[in-house]
């Protein structure tokens, strides 16, 4: 349970893609849910543990959750929201890293969050969309408006 640094509001993500071990910041939203989920779940190590085919209760699990647990879990939820278009939960990392491009965060600090040595690498997971188009025309729009002839 020490993953979760309050103080930092960050969390640290152990062994994750690429086996590298990163802080990735902690929204206080979620920090919110993840106190309400832990104040009904309360498990001596894992936040998330696995549910077991014996019938034991996850509370007595010996291990986290299964990652096929949780793509099983997100292709549920997707049928269940209606959406068509194909997805993975991989899907949530390029999603995740367009947003916060999106919203002007910094590739650097995006290719930090994702853990990636090569910003060609985060490159690849920031889709240009016409909203980051809008926005940075805006910023261009802004530095050059005050040139004159």
């Amino acid at each position: 349970m020490g993953d979760i640094d309050i103080a930092r509001m960050v969390v640290q993500v152990r062994q994750s893609k690429g086996r590298k071990d990163r802080d990735v910041t902690l929204p206080v939203s979620t920090l919110d849910m993840l106190r309400a989920y832990w104040r009904t779940h309360r498990h001596a190590v894992w936040l998330f543990p696995a549910r077991t085919a014996g019938g034991l209760r996850p509370l007595q699990a010996e291990w986290p959750v299964s990652v096929s647990s949780v793509q099983r879990t997100f292709r549920a939820a997707l049928q269940e929201s209606g959406v068509t278009k194909a997805a993975t939960v991989h899907t949530l990392r390029h999603s995740y890293a367009t947003h916060l491009l999106e919203a002007g965060v910094g590739l650097r600090q995006i290719q930090a969050y994702l853990g990636h040595s090569s910003p060609q690498t985060t490159a690849i997971y920031t889709h240009v969309t016409r909203k980051a188009d809008e926005l940075a025309e805006g910023v261009i729009n802004r530095v050059m408006g005050d040139l004159r002839w």
